[in-house]
C-alpha cells in the first residue's frame, strides 16, 4: 500500500519533508497548498502533484496523510480539522505556542482516533538513533549526564524569529525532546540563561539568540543544553551521554569524513551547512516511521505529548530566565 500525501506549507520545511517523501518507498506526495502561489507551484513542479486548498485536501479521497509545515500559529486548528476528516496528521513542531491550546489539541485528536506525529526529527537521525541504543544496551551504565550542542550557522529571517514563538520554542524544543529522549526519566526543574549577543535587533523583537539551560530530573540525572543562532564554523550539533560506566557521543558530520595533514597542520572538510543536509536521512525516516503508525493504528514515536511536554520545558525556560531562578515544571503544567 502507498500512503498518501498532501504537504501544507511550501516553505523551507515543506520542501524538506516533500524531498523525504519522495525519497521513501510506499509513500507518494499527491498535492501541496500554500497562499503563496510561486512557492506552491514551484514545489508542484519539482514533485509533479497538483496544487489545492486546503478546503480541497480536506475532502481529498486521494489523500490519506497530511504534512504541517505551516505557521506554528496555524497548527493547532489544522490539527484538530484534519483529525475530524480522519487523516493522519504529521505536524511539525510546536504544536502551538500555548500550554493549554496544545492540551485541547490533543483532546480532540483523542477524541477523533487520529494519528499525530510531531516533527521531533533529530529522534530518527542513523548517529543520534545509534547514541540511543548504545545507552539502552546497559554498556555505559545508568545515564547520569547528558550534554547537547546545537548551533545554527547563522540567524533567520526577522519575519521569521517574530512568528516562531522564540528561541526556546523554536530552536530549543528540538533539544528539549531529546533530552527527555536520553534521560529517561521525565524533567522536574529547570534553570535557563539567555543573552542577546548575535544581532540587537533579535532582542528589539523580544527573543534571545544565545541560550543555556540545565534540566535535572528527580533522580538527579542532568542535561545542559547550549544554543546560538551564530556558529561561524557551520551547522554544529554534538551529544555527548556520560554514564556510570562510560561515555558516548555523537560527534558532527562533516562534507567528507577525511582528514588532510600537510606543512600548514592538519586539516578537516567543513561541517554539513545546516538541518536541510545535516539531518536528510532523519526526515526521511522519520516519514517511514509515520507511515508505520498510520498503517499499523500503533502510537507514534513522537506523539502529541511529546510535544506537549517539549513545549512545557520551553515555558519553564522562559519563566526562569525571566525571574532568575530554576522553576519547577510543575509550575507550567499545573
Amino acid at each position: 500500500m502507498t500512503m498518501r500525501f498532501a504537504v501544507l506549507g511550501a516553505g523551507r520545511i515543506g520542501r524538506v519533508h516533500a524531498k523525504a517523501i519522495a525519497a521513501t518507498e510506499g509513500a507518494t506526495l499527491i498535492a501541496v497548498a500554500d497562499p503563496v502561489a510561486a512557492a506552491a507551484q514551484s514545489l508542484a513542479a519539482e514533485h509533479g502533484c497538483s496544487i489545492r486548498t486546503i478546503d480541497e485536501i480536506e475532502a481529498a479521497k486521494d489523500v490519506d496523510a497530511v504534512i504541517i509545515c505551516t505557521p506554528t500559529d496555524t497548527h493547532a486548528d489544522l490539527i484538530e480539522r484534519f483529525a475530524r476528516a480522519g487523516k493522519g496528521i504529521f505536524c511539525e513542531k510546536p504544536v502551538d505556542l500555548n500550554v493549554q491550546r496544545v492540551k485541547d489539541c490533543l483532546k480532540t485528536v483523542k477524541e477523533t482516533g487520529a494519528t499525530l506525529m510531531v516533527g521531533f526529527n533529530r529522534r530518527f537521525d542513523p548517529h543520534f538513533a545509534a547514541l540511543k541504543a548504545t545507552i539502552d544496551s546497559g554498556r555505559i551504565g545508568d545515564v547520569e549526564m547528558v550534554t547537547i550542542t546545537s548551533r545554527d550557522p547563522s540567524p533567520p529571517p526577522y519575519e521569521y524569529i517574530s512568528r516562531s514563538g522564540g528561541i526556546f520554542r523554536d530552536m530549543t524544543i528540538h533539544d528539549f525532546d531529546v533530552a527527555r529522549w536520553l534521560l529517561g526519566e521525565e524533567v522536574e526543574t529547570v534553570m535557563a540563561s539567555a543573552s542577546v549577543l548575535v544581532d540587537p535587533e533579535i532582542g528589539k523583537r523580544g527573543d534571545f539568540d544565545s541560550v543555556n539551560i540545565i534540566l535535572r530530573t528527580a533522580s538527579g540525572r542532568q542535561a545542559i543544553i547550549t544554543n546560538t543562532r551564530r556558529a561561524v564554523y557551520g551547522y554544529d550539533q554534538r551529544i555527548e551521554v556520560l554514564g556510570a560506566k562510560g561515555m558516548v557521543a555523537a560527534e558532527n558530520l562533516r562534507e567528507a569524513n577525511i582528514e588532510v595533514a600537510d606543512a600548514s597542520g592538519y586539516h578537516k572538510p567543513p561541517l554539513l551547512d545546516f538541518f536541510m543536509t545535516r539531518y536528510t536521512a532523519a526526515y526521511a525516516a522519520e516519514i517511514t516511521a509515520f507511515i508505520k503508525a498510520v498503517t499499523d493504528k500503533t502510537v507514534p514515536p513522537t506523539t502529541g505529548e511529546d510535544g506537549l511536554k517539549a513545549l512545557a520545558l520551553a515555558e519553564a525556560a522562559l519563566k526562569s530566565v525571566a525571574e532568575g531562578r530554576a522553576v519547577r515544571l510543575s509550575e507550567i503544567t499545573g
